[in-house]
């Protein structure tokens, strides 16, 4: 038999590749001949960089960087297809794993380290950069990633600003003359199924800012500087980004890309499936296995189960779809008429948490197994 293997990262348990070398282990018990592809997968969220590198065998960049409060940080980003494409995580630079909840605030912290990540990658002479901006801790609007790459944004006397939300207000003009001349040439893919605009009730600040900390005063603070801000974008770039479906995208890094680089928002799966050319993989395939850490309702929206099984059902459409989670909740049945043909747990019985996490590939593993003697 043929197996496709697409899961997502069990989040703190399994990286995606781990997971389909668990589920291969089992499969191979069960039928030493069954031919198998491993497409490890994500959804541009945390884990997606690790899902590209190691399904595409590719490397690792280092870089020095700053972390969201402007502390010196070394984090890292993935270079795929021969050095050509750049994947990285804004979370890796200005993700809410740097703030302390105690003393959050939004509109201080800056998009600035994800900058120097996107700068990186651009000197390198990349031809493309995948960005995955899940897990921020950022409200700038990417005026930190934007000053990163060379822009200005001054106050009334001509000085610069602090790149961060807070001091929006004090924006009187934008420069663009220092810029790095690849910020407008390399195409920058947004992996990210967010639709919120800049501002107003969906934006950055009220919908997000609260999950970071920000106070209902902070909120309409927030949102009142990303407006201003929109608007001297629109007079000095004549570029309308403030209601912008994306735009809203981590804090407002969504206009920020949008307003000074060459980028367009795809779907984070879309994304993940294209790099990896898994539909050219679930040709003449008769089972794939896919999963993640929860499958539950959340996961027909732009989830990586609910992605892979729509292409394989275009693909191979007599395939059967099995999805396999960590944890197994509610609400699942819309799942079956997205092209799954069976929702299951991994976890054998009863157990903590903690014993259930150190327990994951073994008991996938086992899974993979016995659904393979059910199926061959």
């Amino acid at each position: 038999m043929k197996f496709v293997l697409a899961p997502d990262s069990f989040k703190g348990c399994m990286t995606a590749k781990q997971a389909t070398d668990a589920m291969a282990k089992g499969i191979l018990k069960a039928d030493p001949q069954a031919v198998i592809k491993k497409v490890p997968m994500a959804d541009g969220g945390e884990g997606t960089t690790q899902a590209l590198v190691d399904a595409l065998h590719g490397q690792w960049v280092t870089v020095n960087t700053r972390d969201p409060r402007n502390r010196s940080i070394k984090t890292r980003y993935g270079l795929i297809k021969n050095g050509q494409v750049a994947v990285m995580e804004m979370s890796a630079a200005s993700g809410i794993q740097f703030i302390d909840p105690k003393i959050s605030d939004p509109g201080d912290t800056s998009t600035y380290g994800t900058g120097i990540l996107i700068k990186d990658a651009m000197k390198r002479h990349v031809k493309k950069i995948i960005l995955g901006i899940g897990g921020s801790a950022t409200n700038d609007g990417g005026v930190g990633m934007a000053a990163a790459l060379g822009v200005r944004f001054l106050d009334a006397t001509g000085h610069p600003i602090l790149p961060c939300g807070n001091q929006l207000n004090r924006l009187v003009r934008i420069d663009e003359s220092h810029m790095i001349p690849e910020a407008k040439q390399i195409p920058i893919i947004i992996a990210s199924d967010v639709t919120n605009p800049l501002t107003g009730p969906h934006g950055a600040a009220a919908v997000f800012g609260p999950q970071k900390g920000a106070s209902s005063a902070e909120v309409k603070h927030l949102n009142y500087n990303l407006s201003h801000y929109a608007k001297v974008i629109k007079r000095d770039l004549h570029k309308d980004v403030e209601k912008q479906p994306g735009s809203g995208a981590a804090g407002g890094l969504g206009a920020g890309l949008m307003a000074f680089t060459n980028c367009q928002l795809d779907s984070g799966i879309n994304v993940v499936m294209k790099l990896t050319d898994l539909r050219s993989k679930l040709r003449n395939t008769n089972v794939v296995m896919t999963g993640e850490g929860s499958v539950d309702a959340q996961t027909q929206y732009g989830k990586v189960p609910v992605g892979v099984a729509d292409l394989a059902k275009k693909v191979s459409p007599d395939c059967k779809v099995i999805a396999l989670g960590g944890h197994v909740g509610n609400g699942i049945q819309p799942l079956y008429k997205k092209g799954i043909d069976a929702v299951l747990p991994i976890i054998p019985g009863a157990m903590s948490l903690k014993q259930a996490m150190a327990t994951g590939p073994e008991n996938l593993q086992k899974v993979s197994e016995n659904l393979t003697w059910l199926i061959k």
